[in-house]
């Protein structure tokens, strides 16, 4: 199995290779198109600045390969977010692989921002969570977040709720670091790579009901 991992100007990346390795699996970290595509799975991952990170994929013409992968993909906490349509970090157009708004986290008297620690995961649904109990903790450090849609697959509860997993077809992302996450993380990132192509689900959310329909 010839797993991938896309090399931008992001951070973090080294972190996501060795979390591979840990599971005895080796990436190649490449920017392009063929090795891309011929990949079994592909994982986006990501530390940085979103306008930054999104020039520097559409100089690589990365920002039209991405969208059209028909394999597993994995986004990680920046690579989340610029898999949306918009984010507020410098009012940047991004991929548009989800139909969701990325938005800032707006401090309060309990609250810091960045949101930064361990914290929960409820309303887990989807192949990536797949033996996760509700409550789940994994690791986050963000300041933008994306918004509640019919494509949430796992939510956590910071300043409000919203997406902490997505899932649409092939395409599946987290705002949290898996491989920062311990035992839950590994977890996820092993659901991932155990991912079948033809096993996508659509994962719809209503205002008082969970379902995923296959």
């Amino acid at each position: 199995m010839k797993t991938v991992i896309i090399q931008y100007n992001a951070g973090n990346i080294q972190s996501v290779t060795y979390a591979l390795e840990r599971l005895g699996v080796s990436a190649l970290l490449t920017d392009d198109e063929a090795e891309i595509r011929s990949a079994d799975r592909v994982i986006f991952p990501g530390v940085g600045e979103a306008s930054t990170a999104m020039r520097y994929l559409r100089e690589r013409g990365l920002h039209r390969i991405l969208p059209t992968l028909t394999q597993p993909v994995l986004g990680v906490c920046l690579g989340l977010q610029l898999m949306c349509t918009h984010s507020e970090e410098n009012e940047t157009d991004c991929l548009n692989i989800f139909d969701i708004r990325v938005k800032k986290f707006v401090a309060d008297p309990v609250h810091k921002v960045p949101h930064m620690g361990w914290n929960g995961l409820v309303h887990l649904r989807g192949a990536l969570t797949n033996g996760l109990a509700e409550g789940a903790f994994v690791y986050f450090v963000h300041s933008y977040y994306a918004e509640l849609s019919p494509y949430t697959a796992a939510q956590t509860d910071y300043v409000h709720p919203f997406s902490a997993v997505l899932q649409k077809g092939n395409f599946y992302a987290t705002q949290f670091h898996p491989e920062k996450s311990g035992q839950a993380g590994a977890r996820i990132l092993q659901n991932f790579l155990e991912i079948s192509p033809n096993a996508a689900q659509k994962v719809l959310i209503k205002p008082d009901l969970w379902e995923v329909n296959s």
